[in-house]
C-alpha cells in the first residue's frame, strides 16, 4: 500500500466531501428516543437516515447496496454492503442518533449549528458517531483506490445507541441471515487518549439505570410544623445511597459490583498512564481548586474504567430556587446511573442495588427503586497476532507512533451483544472523541485530522484482514 496516496485520497474525500455532508448532519436534531419520544412524528431521525443514505449512494463501491431498512415501531438504520474477496465479513458499526442539547456552549458555537475552528469541527453529533459511516466507506474507496482487495463488508448504522441500543437486537436478528458471522468488527465510535496516536479501546463499562423515590408525606405541608416530626425525604434518600456508596471515597460497596481485574488491563493502564500523565484529568473542565480523586494517572484510569461509580444524573421533587419555600417536600426522586465494571452481570448488579435501597426503608418511608435499562459491558478477547501486528504498523504510517490500549468508562451496548453472538470475532474499536471533545456536553467537535487518520488506519488493517485471508488459504 502506498501510504502518501492513501493519506492524499482520504484527506481529499474529508475535506471536499465529508465535511460539508457533516455540517448538513449536525444541523438535524434527530435526538435519540429516550430524549425525543416522538422522533417519529418529527421526522429527524428519517432525515439523518436520508442523508446518510443519500452520500453512501453516491459514493457506492461496485456492487454495493444501501438500504434504510425499517421494522415497525423501531428507529431506522442504514444497511450498506460491499461485496469483497471472499464471503467472510467485516462488520463495521456506528450510530445516527444524538444527544440533546445541554447548556454552556461557548459563544458562536451551538448544538445544531455546525461551525469550523482551528480544524475541529463543532456541533452535536460530529464526533459521536456521526462520522462513522463516512469513515468506514471511505476507507473501503481508498483500498479500491489502490486495487487492494477486501473481505465482504457491511456497515451497520444504528438510529438508538444513545439511548442504549434498545431497537438494534430487532434488526440484528431481522438481518442475521443477511450479516452471517462476521470475522472482525470494526467500531468508530469509542474514545483516544490523545490525539497524536492510535488509540484502541480494550473494555468498556456497562451501565445500570433507574429512579430512587422517596415518599414521607402525601402533600407538602409547612416546615416549621412538620420538620422535627417527619424525616425528611432527602435525608432518607441520603441514608439509602450510603449503602451503596462510601461518601468519603465514592467507592461502591456491594459485592456484587465489585469487579476481578484482568492482569493485562492493568498493565495497559499502567503503559497509558505514563503516556498521557496528567493529561488523564487534565482534560476535563475543573472549576478553580479542583482535584481529582487521586493524583496517580494510573489508578484514575482504572477508576474509571473498571470500577463501579454511580452518578445522579437528574432529580424530581425539588423545586428551582426561585420557587423553594419554606415547604417539607412529600418526596425525592433521584435518577441514578451506574457505571458497571466490564465483567458484572448487570442483572444481578440491578438485583443487588435494588433490593438493597429497598429493603427496611427508615422510619417506614415509601421506597422504590425502578430499573430503567440494565446493560452489560464488554471486555475485548484476547487480540490475534494480525491484527496487533496490523495495528501497530497503521498507527506507524498514519500517526508515526505506537499504537495505546485503553479501557473506556461509557459504555457501547452493541460490543457486548456482539461478543455474546460472535465468541470467535476480533475487534476494532476505536475513534475521534479525544481530550475536550465533550461529546454529551456543549461544544462537543471532531477533530478532522485524527478522524483523517483514523480513517486510513481503518482502511490499513481492513486489508490487513484480507491478507490475513489470503495467507490461512495457503
Amino acid at each position: 500500500m502506498n501510504i502518501e496516496r492513501l493519506e492524499n485520497f482520504v484527506g481529499e474525500a474529508w475535506d471536499s466531501s465529508v465535511v460539508p455532508t457533516l455540517c448538513e448532519y449536525i444541523r438535524i436534531p434527530n435526538k435519540s428516543i429516550h430524549f425525543d419520544p416522538q422522533w417519529a412524528e418529527h421526522g429527524h431521525m428519517d432525515r439523518a437516515a436520508k442523508l446518510l443514505e443519500e452520500w453512501c449512494v453516491a459514493h457506492a463501491l461496485p456492487g454495493m447496496t444501501t438500504e434504510i431498512v425499517r421494522v415497525p415501531g423501531r428507529t431506522p438504520l442504514l444497511y450498506v454492503e460491499i461485496p469483497g474477496r471472499t464471503d467472510d465479513c467485516v462488520l463495521m458499526y456506528g450510530h445516527m442518533d444524538k444527544q440533546p442539547e445541554f447548556d454552556g456552549w461557548n459563544e458562536g458555537l451551538g448544538p445544531w449549528t455546525p461551525v469550523l475552528k482551528d480544524g475541529r469541527l463543532y456541533g452535536r453529533g460530529g464526533a459521536d458517531d456521526g462520522y462513522a459511516v463516512f469513515g468506514s466507506l471511505l476507507a473501503l474507496r481508498a483500498l479500491a483506490d489502490q486495487n487492494i482487495p477486501h473481505a465482504r463488508c457491511v456497515i451497520l448504522i444504528e438510529g438508538s445507541e444513545e439511548s442504549g441500543s434498545p431497537d438494534l437486537p430487532a434488526y440484528i436478528d431481522a438481518l442475521a441471515e443477511r450479516i452471517g458471522e462476521p470475522s472482525l468488527v470494526v467500531c468508530l465510535d469509542a474514545e483516544c487518549g490523545n490525539y497524536d496516536q492510535f488509540w484502541i479501546t480494550s473494555s468498556l463499562r456497562g451501565n445500570l439505570l433507574g429512579t430512587l423515590r422517596v415518599q414521607v408525606l402525601t402533600e407538602g405541608v409547612h416546615s416549621g410544623m412538620a420538620s422535627g416530626i417527619v424525616p425528611s425525604s432527602f435525608r432518607i434518600a441520603r441514608q439509602l445511597l450510603a449503602r451503596l456508596e462510601d461518601a468519603d471515597t465514592g467507592e461502591l460497596v456491594l459485592p456484587e459490583l465489585q469487579p476481578k481485574i484482568p492482569a493485562e488491563r492493568e498493565a495497559q493502564a499502567q503503559v497509558a498512564a505514563r503516556t498521557l500523565g496528567k493529561s488523564v484529568y487534565g482534560k476535563l473542565p475543573f472549576v478553580a481548586g479542583m482535584q481529582p480523586t487521586s493524583d496517580d494517572p494510573q489508578k484514575l484510569l482504572i477508576a474509571s474504567t473498571w470500577r463501579a461509580t454511580l452518578s445522579v444524573t437528574g432529580v424530581d421533587g425539588i423545586p428551582s430556587l426561585e420557587n423553594a419555600g419554606n415547604v417539607l417536600r412529600p418526596f425525592t426522586a433521584l435518577k441514578l446511573s451506574f457505571r458497571l465494571p466490564p465483567n458484572i452481570d448487570p442483572n444481578v448488579a440491578a438485583t443487588a442495588v435494588k433490593t438493597t435501597l429497598e429493603r427496611d426503608p427508615p422510619y417506614g418511608a415509601k421506597v422504590s427503586f425502578d430499573v430503567t435499562s440494565a446493560m452489560g459491558g464488554w471486555d475485548a478477547p484476547a487480540t490475534q497476532p494480525w491484527l496487533s501486528a496490523a495495528i501497530q504498523n497503521a498507527s506507524t504510517n498514519l500517526f508515526g507512533r505506537d499504537a495505546m490500549y485503553m479501557g473506556v468508562g461509557g459504555t457501547i451496548p452493541f460490543m457486548g451483544m456482539l461478543a455474546e453472538k460472535f465468541p470467535r470475532t476480533q475487534f476494532l474499536v476505536t475513534g475521534v472523541l479525544g481530550p475536550h471533545s465533550n461529546a454529551h456536553g456543549p461544544n462537543e467537535f471532531l477533530d478532522i485530522a485524527t478522524g483523517k487518520r483514523v480513517t486510513g488506519c481503518v482502511a490499513q488493517i481492513v486489508a490487513a484482514h484480507a491478507q490475513r485471508e489470503v495467507t490461512s488459504d495457503r
